[in-house]
């Protein structure tokens, strides 16, 4: 990948704080938002302050970081529902799987796809890029079989899961899926999509 910068493998007690660290980020950002001092994060992973900043230098390597696997993960669930299903509910579907990630990570993949704090994503390792070519690969396949109506774009969808998942927060835990049948009922086509399981 253009840009992206080899590492040597980490020894194993290294291995170990990287993920301690990737873990209790993941969790502390959800929980407080992308702000969440370094100092806490350190707490979180049993790890001293001087051992986070040794491996990430800037809370935008460490945002990156926590979204890598996490989209490398929706990715790969894109293509199992391509593969299992129709095109309409393949997209139907995978935007179930975002936006249930979204709201369980209490905003924090706003950020990711374009929410108010997005510029902390400056060199964001392609991740905003695969997401967005994961939609658009779903959204056009949906769009051919007839399933989507054909001016809905990518980051319209994206844009709609964000909001979703911001309108959700500190609420019943049934609001994100209601809300996102209703938008998956405004871009099908004749009822072709089905509703959001």
């Amino acid at each position: 990948m253009a840009g992206a910068v080899e590492r040597r493998p980490l020894r194993a007690d290294a291995q170990r704080n990287y993920e301690r660290i990737l873990a209790a980020a993941e969790q502390a950002f959800a929980q407080q938002g992308a702000s969440v001092s370094f100092e806490e994060i350190a707490r979180r992973a049993k790890v001293g302050s001087a051992t986070l900043h040794r491996r990430f230098s800037s809370r935008r390597e460490l945002l990156e970081a926590v979204f890598h696997s996490r989209v490398e993960a929706l990715c790969a669930r894109a293509g199992e529902h391509a593969e299992a299903s129709e095109p309409g509910a393949a997209l139907v579907a995978w935007l179930g799987d975002l936006s249930e990630y979204a709201t369980a990570s209490r905003g924090l993949t706003a950020i990711l796809l374009g929410g108010p704090d997005a510029d902390l994503l400056e060199h964001d390792d392609g991740c905003t890029a695969k997401i967005t070519a994961t939609a658009d690969e779903l959204l056009t396949r949906a769009q051919h079989a007839g399933a989507v109506a054909p001016d809905v774009r990518a980051e319209d969808l994206l844009a709609l899961v964000s909001a979703i998942s911001l309108a959700a927060q500190e609420r019943d835990g049934g609001l994100a899926a209601r809300l996102l049948e209703i938008v998956i009922g405004g871009i099908r086509r004749c009822g072709a999509a089905p509703p959001v399981p």
